[in-house]
């Protein structure tokens, strides 16, 4: 079929190549379409939903709905949808209170991840309160419907990422959590690891999450299916309560409520601080997000701490050895639950099978001298493991799980001298183009290699084409085109909605926004402990803008008591607990309230916040003032599949 013969609809979204019909044929033909089991686990222990599929916030606008993926009633996949994705999506559109076992339920398809409530004696245990306030109230107030409401006596963090603390506000009441009325439990390293995230590296992971979650990918069977872990990230407002206790071993026990937990540490695998909980009485084990349905990432597309697929394949191994003929079912914080003591070890086993097999795999092809491309061009999943439906990757893919792989041991360098210092991208594609001899001689090629269905060599060359000259429209066009049939053919939905997004944006260019609910919110950051809230302040030191002149000043939180020194030298800031005493040049005085003052009032709010006397400063207050507005500010809407 010749490229211009694809037939669009109005938003110019392609119908599928010939040969990408082919592709979804031939992985139709190996997977196990009549097994139905997973469709009555995910619809097991069903009471109840809401109106609508349909979540609004305080000003009736919605911040999470399921009603626009109705198309995906239809049993067959269309073929602009790879068949295993489609069955995927069907399964995430199940959404409402579902009963797992006595006294556990969850709320599924309300968010991307699963809030879970857990029944005591007298009130309510909460796992994980989702993205969202939103989100968050809207599932307790389902549960509420049908069981009447219960005081909440905990609420757990299984890890550090925001679809599972962001909600918190929406379940319980911060002054609550003060009083000693609501206990905030997380693993060890909680706080510093949602630092990590969402401020040190939360500006270039927000931009590229959009692509990782197709953010403003319309529903439709040409766009939005799915992703891959839920059915869509949502919006609304997010905060944070900082816990109040943390767990630090394995092993640790706590009684609450009249419920029993046991703890499973998982730091390294799927976030960098991680738990399981186990419920002996219950016979229950929650996984967090360690087993899902599906192959998870090592690295997601959004970019992340590269995790540890050894000791991801490890703790899973654990949890069979330590729970194995304990259990009747398990769940986690995505997805539905399995239920079956054997049931569950084999998932579990499986799904440690695959971690293993692909670290293994890829280190010893890595000692070969092979580089992550060519072992992932080549490395398959066994047939046997490969055939079930929870290892496919439809969050994570084998393809960057190598690459992440690889990267944990090797780093990013493949070892070639070509790749130690390459042209940067607008350079090279500008000499690539002309070697190629010119952009019509380029364009032409590729659209004969598009005919032949050979969209990854497109998509390379007219990216490349695109960076050397982004006004060119058929070099855009031809880039698109060929994003969008990857797209259709892929089987990961973070891929599919990748793809789709960047085609997307080369067609309709960025799409203008402000800020939403995909940043931290200042009132998370307000509630950091200092020593991260001084780390966020000095990744936006602008190094070669710095004066030469060390500035010394003190931070003290009135408060909390506490006193901070930090050194602005060689454009570094540092920061240790204590006082430069005499040797200050100013002395900062706030408190959290202050601070979140002069956090809400953006460009210079510490100089407003100075001269309103939420801040105060003793000593030099025009270096202070002059330091805070000197400070970078970053916008996240900067390019990516163009210069």
């Amino acid at each position: 079929m010749h490229h211009d013969s694809i037939h669009e609809d109005t938003l110019g979204r392609k119908t599928a190549h010939p040969l990408t019909a082919q592709k979804h044929a031939a992985l139709k033909s190996t997977l196990n379409f009549a097994d139905t089991d997973d469709f009555d686990d995910a619809k097991r222990g069903f009471i109840g939903t809401i109106e609508n599929a349909t979540i609004t916030d305080a000003q009736g606008k919605i911040v999470w709905s399921q009603r626009d993926y109705a198309f995906l009633e239809k049993k067959e996949a269309p073929l602009t949808v790879n068949a295993s994705l489609w069955r995927m999506s069907q399964l995430n559109m199940q959404h409402g209170l579902f009963k797992v076992c006595e006294r556990i339920y969850q709320v599924r398809g309300f968010d991307l991840a699963n809030i879970t409530f857990i029944e005591g004696d007298t009130g309510l245990i909460i796992i994980d309160p989702l993205t969202f306030e939103e989100s968050a109230k809207a599932a307790l107030e389902l549960y509420e419907r049908h069981f009447g409401k219960r005081p909440v006596h905990a609420v757990f963090y299984s890890h550090s990422h925001r679809d599972h603390y962001g909600g918190v506000k929406g379940v319980v009441n911060e002054s609550d959590v003060q009083a000693g009325r609501v206990q905030i439990i997380a693993p060890k390293g909680f706080m510093e690891e949602v630092m990590s995230e969402s401020l040190l590296a939360g500006v270039p992971m927000r931009r590229r999450a959009e692509y990782q979650f197709g953010t403003y990918l319309e529903p439709g069977e040409r766009s939005h299916v799915d992703s891959g872990l839920g059915k869509a990230v949502g919006r609304g407002t997010n905060g944070l309560i900082p816990p109040t206790h943390l767990i630090h071993e394995t092993g640790e026990k706590m009684l609450i409520d009249g419920v029993e937990i046991v703890f499973q540490m998982t730091p390294g695998t799927e976030a960098p601080a991680e738990m399981n909980f186990y419920f002996p009485a219950l016979r229950a084990l929650n996984m967090a997000e360690n087993a899902c349905n599906t192959l998870h990432n090592l690295c997601p597309l959004r970019g992340a701490k590269v995790r540890d697929a050894l000791a991801w394949a490890g703790y899973l191994d654990e949890s069979v050895d330590m729970f194995a003929g304990q259990v009747d079912v398990c769940l986690a914080q995505h997805h539905w639950p399995c239920w079956g003591s054997a049931k569950v070890i084999e998932f579990l086993s499986e799904q440690r099978d695959l971690y293993r097999y692909l670290h293994d795999q890829t280190v010893r092809m890595m000692s070969h001298g092979l580089t992550s491309r060519e072992i992932s061009e080549q490395l398959m999943i066994p047939n046997a493991l490969s055939r079930k439906w929870h290892t496919r990757g439809y969050y994570g893919a084998v393809v960057h799980n190598v690459e992440a792989i690889y990267a944990f041991y090797m780093g990013p360098y493949d070892g070639n001298p070509a790749h130690l210092n390459p042209l940067p991208p607008s350079d090279a594609s500008q000499k690539y183009i002309e070697y190629m001899g010119g952009m019509e001689s380029a364009i032409a090629k590729a659209k004969a290699d598009f005919d032949k269905g050979e969209f990854r060599w497109v998509a390379q060359v007219m990216n490349q084409a695109v960076f050397a000259d982004p006004d060119n429209r058929q070099a855009r066009k031809l880039c698109a085109d060929a994003f969008e049939q990857l797209g259709y053919q892929a089987e990961s939905a973070t891929w599919r909605n990748a793809y789709l997004y960047g085609t997307q944006e080369l067609r309709a260019g960025l799409r203008p926004r402000l800020a939403d609910g995909n940043s931290i919110s200042v009132s998370v950051a307000a509630q950091l402990p200092m020593p991260l809230l001084f780390d966020y302040l000095a990744i936006r030191v602008i190094g070669d803008q710095v004066s030469e002149v060390p500035l010394r000043f003190d931070w003290v939180m009135e408060d909390e008591n506490t006193s901070h020194k930090l050194t602005l030298r060689n454009a570094a800031l540092s920061h240790r607990p204590g006082s430069h005493a005499a040797q200050a040049d100013a002395v900062l005085r706030t408190d959290r309230a202050g601070l979140l003052k002069a956090l809400t009032q953006g460009e210079g709010g510490f100089a407003k916040a100075i001269e309103q006397g939420d801040v105060k400063v003793q000593g030099d207050a025009e270096r202070l003032c002059r330091f805070f507005s000197d400070l970078d500010s970053f916008d996240f809407l900067f390019n990516i599949v163009e210069p």
